[in-house]
């Protein structure tokens, strides 16, 4: 039933290990589709070279933004969630054969759902927005793959329950799984809200039921579509605690202060999907202001505190290694030949200067009433779900392959380029994305030539230069994400085999040596950084709305 890992020591439930195989393997493929959806659109928003046909692009568009933000996603935490809850815990799975049927469920979801779309039948966008109506099939899927990731949550706190009645947890959960936890709990909440809102209209689109109100529909399906990314913020930063934990030795400088932390994404993070919804007249102003204010700083806080108490981590173990000179010398000695370590640092700067500092200020009711529908909120969320999250997701792969696949890394020199070419790429596609929705360029059109737009090449020729950024960030973004599934392939279904501690690429460092700092403080040099990303923060606040401003008076 187990084997010991010869690596970490871990004792590894091996019905546990092929469900987590599994479920990688499958978001693999979703990231591949994901992936070649994204490079057939970029060079379609390109109005030089406009790829794709109309019904083609509305087609894909649907197909890359289901298997980027659900499916690639959710198979990952899935397997993630079964990781945290038998593997770190070093306890059995509760009921292997549930999560082979949880399994089978996402993964029949998954195949209707893409095949559905691919046939034509199904162009209504990730959002499919009611009275857009779909093939009855089409929500089948969805709900079949819904219903299949509850149940594989429900057997993440079901592996809890047993681990603790092995006696595998002490007072409190390992801060990786509890961050795990806040994120399964509001994958509980996310997913429910899906079956509330696809259940009915899967009865409307086989003719049983006369219709759906499109005002409700809207209300419910961004409990969904919204909130299913606060499971990845969660979850991605549990990962950066355990990348953390494994590349330096690092523990949290304060790990109540970690969990309070996450603990407010459970209670607030959820109903920030109300920018969403801010011309909607279903829901009160008192509801919006509240919710895009008050409620989504407060979810905020808690990315704050992450932000600074993951660098603080890293740079007070480093510091307890020797590594004092300066403010900066921890982070220069760093292990940045782990591609592990690399991919996190690199997805922590990306979020928080790219992704956080946009949604912080994209999601306050005055700003996002202008932007929501330009391209400035595509390359927003390209800098939270995909210079945070997948970014984040491909760097703790590095581990998986020899720990749980059981197969050497192959090309590594070239896995430690990978993630920095993805980071750059996707920085720039992001970044241009966002310049270019500032001056207005709509977020799912396929035909922007509008006479005398603003945003048209006659009427500002600098909005060219934007243009051809993207298209530079997309392909180097393809490359980086090629790079990495070429990497992962190769090394799971071809690669040699891990025969020991000897075969293993990477490391597992030793916790930091403890030290008396007295009452000298730890990490001067995240305090910096910290200020510096504040000052981002307020500088681009200000110019942010001084060309908004510009560009409105000129309409």
């Amino acid at each position: 039933m187990f084997r010991t890992c010869d690596i970490t020591g871990f004792k590894v439930c091996l019905a546990s290990q092929k469900l987590i195989r599994i479920n990688a393997v499958f978001a693999v493929v979703s990231l591949l589709i994901a992936v070649l959806g994204a490079i057939l659109l970029v060079f379609t928003r390109w109005q030089e070279v406009h790829l794709l046909s109309s019904p083609w692009y509305y087609r894909i568009l649907t197909l890359h933004g289901l298997n980027a933000l659900i499916f690639w996603i959710v198979f990952f935490e899935i397997a993630g969630l079964y990781f945290g809850s038998t593997v770190v815990l070093n306890t059995r799975f509760c009921s292997p054969l549930l999560g082979w049927v949880s399994f089978i469920l996402m993964a029949g979801g998954f195949i209707m759902v893409d095949v559905m779309v691919l046939q034509g039948k199904a162009d209504v966008l990730m959002t499919s927005y009611v009275p857009l109506k779909a093939h009855p099939l089409y929500y089948l899927g969805i709900i079949l793959f819904a219903v299949g990731a509850l149940l594989g949550v429900g057997l993440f706190f079901g592996n809890l329950v047993k681990a603790k009645r092995e006696g595998n947890v002490g007072e409190s959960l390992p801060l990786f799984t509890f961050g795990l936890m806040a994120a399964a709990i509001i994958a509980v909440m996310t997913l429910l809200s899906g079956a509330v809102v696809y259940v009915p209209t899967f009865l409307w689109s086989l003719g049983l039921i006369e219709s759906v109100d499109s005002a409700w529909y809207r209300l419910i399906w961004w409990g969904l579509g919204h909130s299913s990314q606060q499971i990845n913020v969660a979850a991605m930063i549990a990962i950066w605690y355990l990348t953390a934990s494994l590349t330096v030795g690092g523990n949290s400088v304060n790990e109540k202060v970690s969990r309070i932390a996450f603990l407010l994404y459970v209670l607030f993070i959820c109903i920030a999907s109300a920018h969403h919804l801010l011309v909607d007249p279903a829901v009160s102003s008192t509801w919006k202001v509240w919710n895009t204010s008050y409620a989504m700083y407060l979810a905020v806080l808690a990315s704050m505190i992450h932000a600074f108490a993951v660098p603080a981590t890293i740079e007070s173990a480093q510091r307890r290694k020797g590594y004092t000179n300066g403010l900066f010398e921890w982070f220069a000695r760093a292990p940045w030949g782990n591609p592990a370590f690399s991919s996190v640092f690199l997805a922590i700067i990306g979020f928080g200067f790219i992704g956080g500092i946009t949604g912080v200020i994209y999601g306050m009711e005055q700003t996002n009433i202008i932007v929501h529908n330009t391209m400035a909120i595509v390359g927003h969320f390209k800098g939270t779900v995909v210079l945070g999250t997948t970014l984040t997701f491909m760097g703790i792969t590095y581990y998986i392959i020899p720990l749980i696949f059981r197969k050497k890394i192959v090309a590594f020199k070239l896995a430690k380029i990978q993630p920095w070419l993805f980071f750059f790429g996707i920085a720039i596609l992001s970044v241009s994305m966002i310049a270019l929705g500032m001056f207005g360029v709509p977020r799912r059109h396929w035909d922007i030539t509008f006479s005398g737009a603003i945003f048209s090449h006659d009427f500002n020729p600098v909005i060219g230069i934007f243009w051809v950024l993207m298209v530079l960030g997309g392909v180097v973004a393809f490359l980086g994400a090629l790079i990495w599934l070429l990497i992962v392939v190769i090394s799971v279904f071809f690669g040699p085999a891990v025969n020991g501690p000897e075969d293993f690429q990477l490391s597992i460092a030793e916790p930091a040596p403890q030290a008396d700092h007295g009452h000298k403080f730890i990490a001067p040099g995240t305090l910096v950084a910290s200020l510096i990303f504040m000052a981002a923060l307020l500088i681009f606040f200000f110019l942010n709305w001084k060309w908004l401003s510009a560009i409105w008076e000129i309409q």
